[in-house]
């Protein structure tokens, strides 16, 4: 039986939970975005711009998953013998940068809550939790890259 399936599957699984992660974070961030602004515009307030630095940090998770995928499409050829290895770093990818994006939305959400309830204090403090999370993304990627490397190419 032919099992370089499982290494195109891995690509797709790699690129496709990343961006489910993604659309699911930006959601979460941009329902509290707009919360927050219907707020502040009721008040007769000026509308943040800082929200969107919330609602658009999940994006990135799904850029690192594509470097991944690509990596992984220039060793395709090798794909029958390293089958399972693929589909693995696929799937590892896709929870990493799902996990990761998602949770980074529901972060989001909350700067943003906070941001707009605190009068606009503690950015620098929601900035560094997004970007915690943000490393969790950033160090999926490099791994599965590393891992990938370890297939003959």
């Amino acid at each position: 039986m032919e099992w370089a399936f499982l290494g195109q599957f891995g690509l797709a699984l790699a690129f496709g939970m990343a961006a489910m992660g993604s659309a699911l974070g930006i959601a979460a961030a941009g329902k509290a975005a707009a919360g927050a602004w219907a707020k502040e515009a009721k008040a007769g307030m000026a509308l943040r711009f800082n929200y969107i630095i919330f609602v658009g940090a999940p994006i990135s998770q799904t850029f690192y998953a594509m470097i991944v995928m690509n990596k992984m499409a220039g060793l395709l050829s090798h794909s029958s013998s390293s089958a399972g290895l693929m589909f693995s770093i696929g799937l590892a990818t896709g929870i990493g940068e799902m996990i990761s994006a998602w949770g980074q939305g529901m972060i989001g959400a909350a700067a943003c809550r906070c941001l707009s309830e605190g009068e606009g204090k503690g950015l620098a403090f929601l900035l560094i939790a997004i970007g915690i999370i943000e490393t969790v993304g950033i160090f999926t990627m490099v791994f599965m890259l590393m891992l990938a490397g370890s297939i003959a190419g």
